[in-house]
């Protein structure tokens, strides 16, 4: 019988698994967790070991077969020089959001020397390290970094961003060439810190936003540079309706692409062929956050019909996930 880890590392590697495994390359923590383990979610953020027992507890309480860090969006652009609001006073589940810009242009983009050391960088590797140590070999440890065109909204004022784009894509594109070369670094830290599986996520890219020509034109030549030189096993992630870019997903280089529940599975199969590794694509609210227990089960199968290679959920686990309807997604997809 594999281990976790080597379930997850096998299966990413295209040799045989005994099943496919149950994991994912986004946020993975709910509250039932924080609460046995008495963790505030405004503090889990910044430090390392409680980012590590909030990730291990995913698996050490329902058997998810992973640990995955961080759990927001700010972490690349805190380290560009962002200022974030972590909601400390404030009760509830409430993730960090970005309260201060600081690009205007490619020149403003500064990536910090010692980027090691750069705003929560070293909260993540610290939480990496303390998985390991933790875990061991037992779990696969996943991490995710945004991409450049995702991250240069969270620097940029989106509505600058979005007209630059349009009217004068070479400064965006500069922009762009900027940040690719910070995420690679990023990257590479993390799996330099013991990180197992590398997921990145340009969900400002989906075609809900950008058209198929922007994408291609714009986006795509940083994506499949970013994935050339990033570790493996890679993830590409893209929200929204991707089956317009789909293939254009597949071209990057990834060694699977993950889609979010917007996309009809179906076609996105019959687009990549028989031999792609599909992850996807249950909502992450309707079914795992506010679906009755009974109906979790049929709602993930639906995944693996659809043509999934393995079942994830459509974007990160919403914090308030309840731990019944987490026990029914793991026990269906161990006997399926």
């Amino acid at each position: 019988m594999p281990t976790p880890r080597e379930r997850v590392l096998k299966f990413l590697n295209r040799e045989k698994v005994d099943r496919p495994p149950i994991f994912s390359g986004m946020g993975n923590v709910i509250k039932p967790v924080l609460d046995k383990y008495g963790i505030i979610f405004s503090r889990v953020h910044r430090d390392p070991e409680l980012m590590a027992k909030a990730a291990s507890g995913m698996y050490r309480e329902f058997g998810y077969e992973c640990a995955v860090v961080p759990f927001d969006l700010g972490v690349e652009a805190e380290a560009l020089g962002v200022k974030m609001n972590f909601y400390d006073e404030v009760e509830g589940l409430l993730y960090p959001t970005v309260k201060e810009k600081s690009v205007k242009k490619a020149d403003d983009v500064r990536i910090p020397d010692d980027l090691e050391h750069a705003g929560r960088i070293p909260v993540v590797t610290g939480a990496i390290k303390a998985l390991r140590r933790e875990l061991g070999n037992d779990v696969a440890i996943g991490t995710y970094v945004l991409g450049p065109f995702t991250l240069a909204g969270q620097v940029k004022e989106l509505d600058a961003l979005f007209e630059e784009s349009f009217l004068e894509p070479e400064k965006t594109n500069a922009i762009l060439e900027r940040l690719s070369d910070f995420i690679i670094r990023v990257f590479k830290i993390y799996k330099n810190a013991g990180a197992d599986y590398f997921t990145l996520r340009e969900m400002g890219g989906t075609s809900d936003v950008m058209s198929p020509k922007s994408f291609r034109n714009l986006i795509k030549p940083h994506l499949a540079r970013i994935l050339s030189e990033m570790p493996r096993p890679s993830i590409l992630h893209i929200c929204g309706d991707t089956n317009a870019i789909i293939t254009d997903m597949a071209e990057c280089g990834a060694d699977a692409v993950s889609v979010d529940q917007k996309n009809c599975l179906t076609e996105t199969r019959q687009k990549l062929g028989p031999g792609a590794i599909i992850l996807g694509n249950f909502d992450p609210i309707k079914v795992l956050h506010k679906g009755a227990v009974k109906d979790v089960g049929s709602a993930v199968l639906e995944s693996l019909k659809g043509g999934a290679s393995a079942v994830w959920p459509g974007c990160d686990l919403w914090p308030e996930v309840p731990g019944e309807n987490m026990e029914a997604l793991v026990a269906t997809l161990k006997s399926a």
